[in-house]
Formats: structure tokens, sequence, C-alpha cells
């Protein structure tokens, strides 16, 4: 288990002509950088998608979120998402010329581990 006590949320979508674009430099190019900040010590991305649940003896239909691809890092404190290496990183590769301009609705978050 980390050590982390942090999580922080980075929410957004992408143009679907993007879609491989953004995902093959998330993977291959901003999360490696991002792992090299002191302090980030995991990345786990997701997409949403539309489920059922049981609940109250009733089956509620979800429709998937309004923002589709979540980026969840953990941290070790608020300030590593404010540190110079973190200000670099996040400009490396293909990111901040190719793909960042093609993302929307962004959002960002951060809690702390109880």
């Amino acid at each position: 288990m980390s050590n982390s006590r942090y999580l922080f949320i980075v929410s957004m979508n992408v143009k679907r002509d993007y879609e491989d674009l953004f995902n093959d430099v998330y993977d291959n190019e901003h999360i490696p950088y991002l792992l090299e900040v002191p302090g980030v010590n995991k990345v786990t991305r997701t997409k949403g998608e539309p489920f059922k649940f049981s609940i109250g003896g009733e089956t509620k239909n979800m429709d998937g979120p309004s923002q589709n691809f979540v980026a969840l890092y953990e941290i070790d404190s608020p300030e590593v998402v404010n540190s110079p290496e973190w200000g670099i990183a996040v400009e490396k590769g293909r990111w901040s010329t190719e793909v960042r301009q093609h993302t929307s609705e962004r959002s960002h978050y951060m809690y702390k581990y109880i």
C-alpha cells in the first residue's frame, strides 16, 4: 500500500478525433514524466461508462459521467502539484504542444485520505 496522504483528481474530455493521440501521450509520456516528480507515488487512469446498480430494491440506470477521462494521482501533499518539478513535468513532451488544446471541461480536485 502506498504512503500517499492525498489524491489529486484530474478529469476532462478530449475531442474524439484525438483520443488515440491523447491516450498514447498520457500513458507513454505524461504519466512517466509526472512519476519522476518527488511526492508523486502512483497514477491511475480511468474512462467513464454507463452502468446499472441496485439500491433500495431497485435497479438504477446511470449515464456515463460528463467528463469521460479521469487521472488519479496519489501524492504526498498538495504542495506536490505546485512544485517547480511538477510545473516542468506537465509541460514536457507532446502533452503541452499536441494534446492539451484538444481537451475540454477540465476539473481538478484534491482529497485527503482519512
